[in-house]
């Protein structure tokens, strides 16, 4: 079509050809003209010049035109002149008739000639365009990331790109040979007959994944998509195919698929529910169990405020408190939930605490800890009792040292066998009284001075007994944990040191450090005379107390010294743990 426009621009542009012709067109209208003013008359002088204008007009342009014009009027007028001696009127109406009828001609093939090269113009550009939009397309077509390729009505394949080649293995004689079902796994070929059907019916596009074949006769998945066109100038619908393979897509699909699945069953058997809570909207949304688990309907997402009707109300701050702007921090507290049927429960939410934009969330898993508490509840009252059951035991094993060592100590004064009953009867009571403070419960509390005197006033009258240091309340628990040393410190020394001894001497005091040392209470209990087995050191319950293998029962940093000639232990208590 360019080749056939540039052809006809040259012939409207003249030629030496056209010049010949142009002449030839001139002398034969002269010739004619003169002949017709010999034999026809006057009359029909003129006329026969107006075709030869056009003529010329057409194949040599506007000037040629109008010097021909005015060449025949001459001539005619000559001619007039020649055989009539003169030149009438109508002869001159005739030359200016003429002389304006070929200008007027000579005009409009010029602007012809101007409209047509200007269209000629326009349609060489828009033919260019298409041109290049042409190979755009093919360059396009053919190097594109997808398969393509053109096909009829029937499925067979008319054209097709290198992608489709590069996917199917096939070269390009071959493909073209083939119908598009061939290349469809056989289960799946109806997929592709549906899709032909859906651009019968008037679809403008259809999809669907099927599996294709390779030469090699491996499967792979595609994504399969045909959109029928109808050219103007075609009267048969044609189909364009598009091929994507998505086998790495269907692969990571399905991975993802089934990781979800193992993350549901995961989920379920660890009981577990997912929650979101978007702070800047104050929602929440969770998943089925998340709401069984709080004791509510199950719902895709409810207000923030809502779960207050549910939540503690001392830990309702822990979960609507604002979240800090920074992310990637994690989240982890523990609720107590009233269900509707009274029961409250433990509820650990735990997860990570994110920013999406200006966006605040908390997202993760919410489990139920409400028989987890109970057993663990239950294991540390178990092992409380264990403890109390072996203090028990360790406190009932010494009573009878404690009390042999009181029968010992009492003389029976001038064979006064009732009096002895009487101071016996009395060491016992004092000695009831101290167990029984031990065995009190935790609220005791009670005077330092009060609680170290009445541990040793069954020895007091019988031993040397020093006790010394300012006026301290230990309360509550400190008090029986403080009791507790020193009937251990007690115990030992009926058993081991100076209050064994008739000769031994035990000295009590505490003091505040001094300055720059802290403002601890350091408590001393020094033993003086013979020690039995001085070298032997038992690790048992008892040490366990005073804190020889590790922390005691109250106070902090203890020293145990033990010698031949004697014991001294050391103990240093807080400010916390007194009271002045």
């Amino acid at each position: 079509m360019g080749s056939f426009l540039r052809r006809l621009k040259l012939n409207v542009s003249g030629s030496p050809l056209a010049h010949v012709a142009s002449l030839l067109v001139l002398a034969v209208s002269l010739v004619f003209e003169a002949a017709n003013t010999i034999h026809v008359g006057q009359d029909a002088a003129f006329i026969a010049f107006i075709p030869a204008i056009i003529v010329i007009a057409y194949l040599e342009g506007r000037l040629l035109a109008i010097a021909a014009t005015l060449l025949m009027a001459a001539a005619g007028l000559w001619e007039r002149r020649v055989l009539n001696s003169q030149i009438s009127a109508e002869d001159w109406t005739r030359a200016i008739f003429l002389l304006v009828s070929g200008g007027l001609i000579a005009f409009v093939f010029h602007r012809l000639r101007q409209d047509l090269r200007e269209a000629l113009e326009v349609a060489e550009a828009r033919l260019a365009a298409i041109d290049a939009a042409e190979g755009r397309y093919r360059w396009a077509f053919e190097r594109a990331a997808l398969g393509f390729a053109n096909a009829n009505r029937s499925g067979e394949l008319l054209q097709s790109n290198r992608r489709l080649f590069e996917m199917t293995g096939y070269g390009e004689e071959e493909l073209a040979q083939l119908e598009l079902e061939a290349l469809v796994l056989p289960d799946d070929r109806d997929a592709v007959r549906d899709l032909l059907k859906d651009l019968s019916n008037g679809a403008a596009s259809s999809a669907a994944d099927v599996r294709l074949l390779r030469k090699d006769g491996k499967a792979f998945w595609a994504r399969l998509a045909l959109s029928s066109s109808r050219p103007d100038e075609v009267s048969t619908e044609s189909v364009f195919v598009v091929i994507d393979d998505i086998s790495e897509r269907r692969a990571a699909r399905e991975a993802l698929r089934a990781q979800k699945e193992w993350l549901d069953l995961a989920l379920s058997a660890g009981r577990l529910g997912t929650w979101r809570i978007d702070l800047k909207e104050g929602t929440v949304t969770g998943s089925d169990k998340f709401w069984d688990i709080l004791g509510l309907p199950p719902t895709r997402v409810r207000p923030l405020e809502e779960l207050s009707t549910v939540i503690h109300p001392a830990d309702w701050l822990k979960l609507a408190a604002s979240a800090k702007p920074s992310s990637g921090v994690n989240y982890d507290i523990e609720i107590r939930v009233r269900r509707t049927d009274g029961h409250v429960r433990w509820i650990a939410l735990r997860g990570r605490q994110e920013k999406h934009g200006d966006r605040p969330l908390r997202i993760g898993v919410a489990a139920d800890l409400t028989e987890r508490r109970q057993t663990t509840l239950l294991r540390a009252a178990v092992k409380k009792r264990e403890r109390i059951m072996r203090e028990e035991r360790h406190r009932f094993s010494n009573l009878f040292p404690v009390i042999t060592a009181l029968v010992k100590m009492i003389n029976v004064p001038e064979n006064d066998v009732a009096k002895y009953k009487e101071m016996l009867i009395d060491r016992i009571r004092t000695l009831e009284a101290t167990h029984m403070l031990l065995s009190g419960h935790s609220n005791i509390s009670g005077l330092l001075h009060e609680l170290v005197a009445q541990e040793l006033q069954p020895f007091k009258e019988t031993r040397d007994i020093t006790i010394s240091g300012p006026s301290v309340l230990v309360p509550g628990g400190a008090a029986e944990s403080f009791a507790m040393i020193l009937h251990e410190l007690t115990t030992n020394s009926v058993k081991h040191g100076a209050l064994g001894d008739s000769q031994g001497r035990v000295e009590v005091k505490w003091q505040f450090a001094p300055a720059g040392a802290g403002d601890d209470l350091v408590f001393d209990w020094v033993e003086s005379g013979r020690r039995k087995n001085a070298k032997v050191v038992r690790h048992g319950f008892g040490s366990m107390i005073i804190g020889v293998d590790g922390t005691p029962l109250v106070g902090h940093s203890p020293k145990l010294e033990i010698s031949e000639h004697g014991l001294r232990y050391s103990l240093r208590l807080s400010r916390k743990e007194i009271e002045l």
